[in-house]
């Protein structure tokens, strides 16, 4: 079933009526081998396994992305996780920003059920993918958390800490120059300041250095009561 999404697209902000139809989620898709160990101990440590090869693409229900700014989520072991995102258009790739919100508790068991358990807020401004892949490398992420009335950071660094897009295209799709009209894609994280953990709000954004320009995203969490 495919998903409408209204995409905006910078710097004119024309709007875009986006068909999703097939959602990626990529994971462990670290380029640097140290970090990437490191994001696998700091998912240990809450209980998640490590994978058992990388990087891996899960397929999660398109109708889990959302531009709204008010997410619900059963219980209190969810959390958001700052990611570039892709989308294969009719008219190009795009790129905006992401969270890939996942249920902690259940990926203890199984990540592929804990991803399809929470909605993927992404930003409702995008990028024309053209426009930054000569620059790719030199983009930008950074997440913050509030916890208690307190924002803190939760994330920060470069999207060259993942692989690019076109070697996770390659892999997902058997060769694919270029993501197929339809789909979006999660592109993998960083790891987290401090520990994974729940707060009341998630905000995000995607930085482009070198035109001067970024993307910005927010969502508040409200946890639905567990009843047993």
């Amino acid at each position: 079933m495919a998903v409408e999404l209204a995409l905006n697209v910078e710097p004119d902000l024309e709007p875009y009526l986006a068909d999703v139809s097939d959602l990626v989620i990529a994971g462990w898709t670290g380029r640097d081998v140290e970090s990437l160990e490191r994001h696998i101990r700091e998912l240990e440590e809450v209980g998640i396994p490590r994978p058992a090869s990388v990087p891996c693409f899960y397929r999660v229900s398109a109708n889990q992305l959302t531009t709204s700014r008010k997410i619900q989520f059963l219980g209190s072991d969810s959390s958001g996780e700052i990611e570039f995102v892709l989308y294969g258009t009719k008219e190009g790739m795009m790129i905006g920003v992401g969270s890939d919100h996942t249920d902690r508790k259940v990926e203890t068991y199984s990540v592929a059920v804990s991803k399809q358990m929470c909605a993927k807020p992404v930003s409702s401004k995008v990028w024309r993918y053209d426009e930054v892949a000569d620059h790719f490398d030199e983009l930008l992420l950074q997440s913050w958390v509030t916890e208690n009335g307190v924002r803190t950071q939760y994330q920060k660094g470069a999207v060259a800490a993942m692989r690019r897009p076109e070697e996770l295209i390659d892999l997902c799709f058997d060769g694919a120059a270029a993501l197929p009209a339809g789909t979006a894609m999660f592109c993998g994280t960083l790891a987290a300041v401090g520990s994974i953990r729940p707060a009341d709000r998630f905000e995000g954004e995607i930085e482009d250095p070198v035109l001067k320009r970024k993307i910005s995203f927010g969502y508040s969490v409200e946890t639905l009561p567990v009843v047993t």
